[in-house]
């Protein structure tokens, strides 16, 4: 089967089945170092998430965040 034919059977497919085979083929190209940062970045994600529902932190709003560090840049 060409690459052609394998693509005009694949847009056939269902929604689900489409995003499936398109993640996959994503993650053949990640190289390993890529996909190491990635899962560093999933698992920093998941413990933030746990401490903000755990209670030990506490998100800031945006707008607060971003006027702070503009306020500090001004002082330098």
């Amino acid at each position: 089967m060409t690459a052609k034919q394998i693509e005009a059977a694949a847009v056939k497919l269902p929604r689900r089945d489409r995003e499936r085979i398109a993640q996959r083929l994503i993650e053949t190209l990640r190289t390993k170092r890529e996909k190491e940062v990635l899962d560093a970045w999933v698992a920093e994600a998941e413990r933030r998430d746990r401490e903000l529902d755990e209670g030990k932190e506490v998100a800031l709003p945006y707008e607060e965040v971003m006027a702070e560090l503009r306020a500090s840049y001004r002082r330098r």
